[in-house]
């Protein structure tokens, strides 16, 4: 491709950004030159560049209609990741029941919803509980692809559509039509659909109160950082109190947005705005704050907990990475140069001596002295808890690190707990509170904050491991080789400032070995 081609090209990339809120990697830049230059001869402009003045001008509007049959993703089926199906059903139905008893009145919203699977299941969902039988309910699915909305209308599906769906509900919701299978009326007497983009200023779409559930699930993971961001700031807005959103599984809204409390039941993760939540409490131990149909069973079959490791155990057995901001903390203090006369390795602060070097000093002056495991020393550089205004995360994390180290669990739960106060969606802090449950002799609760920590970041190595070390000692051989496995695939990448944070005085080798020797001994291979 020549440098004016590319030019061009990138042009269109920026564009179509700006219409659909669609991020394409470089991987996919062969795809965009077809496609810009399908639409280039089918509109009969004169290059690239002319198609692009006309899709960026206010005559564009079919233009992103055509490029949205050609550019999303429709890939969906009825009844499609079961898990945020039995939370909707098992706990956020029954709590829109007990707060909207007055009005009776549901509004659900299916953004991104293509062909209409994923509305009609909800529908379906709906029909199916007795209480909202006499109740005002509409599910409205979205779309920007306007044939995928023809589809939806339509209502007739292919067995590819229902390959999640049992007997039982093909029976009970569907009509065979040939090959084909079409949903029953009473459902579709529920269920809207609309052209909308949500990259556009939408007053109509997004007026305050207007959905009780949004689902808004695959479809912020292809938008561009800036689009991610204003759709979820959206829908916080448009969400009733006490409101629900889904996102996909591979979705989070960590670095995102801070407009959400995180929710966790049902196995599954997601949201409800911050202070709409019309008393909902704050969040506490995963699964308490939404009613739900049965407690939540532990991951593995020991009815009774192991005993508590001591605290050196349990810190070898789930050790590691901080996230962005503490690997950015690591990686940018430099720690002071020590007093004329002091060997560096010896260098320790002083408790009330003036501060010469600022924050950024003393935390890494408390980095080197956790790396030489010389915790107590480390907690006094950090010197006495700053107010609560004050409090930076950054800060507050390492101070719980050193707790931990410093086998004050105790102490480093109520760390933990005022950083996720600040920030619910920070994963080292639910790693570090998954430590201290263990310690304290809850298992399940341990694991619980070790699914948020991998939740909110997938390639977070020590929470596998932690994973896998409370399954083996629960019993279950399986998932404890499993995750161990796939902690020893994390750690071989792990950020060594990482490591050095969290790893509780072990190399990465030293990490890995304890993946090998816990994996043989769970009868995993080499």
């Amino acid at each position: 491709m020549t440098a004016a081609g590319r030019e061009q090209l990138e042009r269109f990339r920026r564009a179509v950004g700006a219409r659909l809120g669609l991020r394409f990697d470089d991987d996919k830049l062969e795809q965009l030159a077809q496609v810009a230059e399908e639409r280039a001869e089918a509109t009969k402009a004169r290059s690239i560049d002319a198609y692009v003045a006309r899709l960026s001008g206010e005559g564009g509007g079919d233009e992103v209609r055509a490029l949205a049959e050609r550019l999303t993703v429709g890939e969906t089926y009825f009844f499609r990741n079961s898990n945020d199906l039995e939370a909707f059903s098992g706990a956020v139905l029954p709590d829109r029941v007990r707060r909207r008893g007055a009005d009776r009145r549901l509004r659900i919203l299916s953004a991104g919803c293509a062909s209409g699977e994923e509305p009609y299941t909800l529908a379906m969902l709906v029909r199916a509980d007795a209480q909202l039988a006499s109740w005002d309910v509409r599910v409205h699915g979205i779309d920007v692809n306007p044939a995928a909305i023809a589809r939806a209308r339509e209502g007739r599906y292919s067995a590819w559509s229902l390959r999640q769906t049992t007997p039982a509900l093909r029976a009970r919701f569907f009509r065979a039509e040939g090959r084909h299978s079409r949903v029953v009326d009473d459902v579709r007497a529920l269920v809207s659909f609309e052209e909308r983009n949500l990259v556009d200023d939408d007053p109509a779409l997004w007026a305050p109160g207007s959905w009780d559930v949004v689902f808004c699930r695959n479809v912020v993971m292809y938008f561009s950082p800036e689009v991610f961001r204003r759709v979820v700031a959206r829908i916080a807005g448009a969400l009733v109190p006490g409101g629900y959103l889904f996102l996909g599984h591979a979705e989070t809204l960590r670095g995102v947005s801070t407009d959400y409390h995180l929710r966790q039941s049902h196995g599954t993760f997601y949201y409800q705005p911050r202070g709409t939540e019309e008393g909902a409490p704050a969040l506490g131990p995963p699964d308490d704050t939404l009613p739900s149909p049965s407690p939540s069973p532990s991951p593995w079959p020991s009815p009774t907990p192991a005993p508590a490791p001591d605290a050196r155990t349990a810190w070898v057995q789930a050790i590691q990475e901080a996230s962005e901001r503490v690997a950015k903390v690591a990686a940018a203090a430099r720690a002071p140069e020590p007093r004329e006369g002091t060997a560096a390795k010896d260098a320790l602060p002083t408790r009330g001596e003036p501060d010469a070097h600022g924050d950024g000093a003393r935390v890494a002056l408390a980095l080197e002295l956790l790396r030489r495991e010389r915790f107590a020393e480390a907690l006094a550089a950090l010197g006495p808890r700053a107010p609560a205004a004050e409090e930076d995360v950054d800060a507050l994390l390492l101070r719980a690190v050193l707790l931990t180290s410093s086998a004050d669990l105790a102490g480093a739960e109520r760390v933990c707990a005022r950083i996720l106060e600040r920030d619910e969606l920070n994963a080292e802090a639910h790693y570090l509170r998954a430590l201290c449950r263990e310690h304290a002799g809850d298992p399940v609760g341990a694991a619980d904050h070790d699914r948020y920590a991998l939740y909110l970041d997938p390639t977070f190595a020590m929470p596998r491991l932690h994973l896998g070390l409370l399954a083996k000692r629960g019993g279950d051989l399986e998932l404890a080789r499993r995750e161990l496995a796939r902690a020893r695939v994390l750690l071989a990448g792990e950020d060594g400032s990482r490591i050095l944070l969290l790893g509780g005085g072990f190399t990465r080798e030293g990490l890995l070995e304890v993946c090998r020797a816990e994996l043989g001994a769970c009868g995993g291979m080499e």
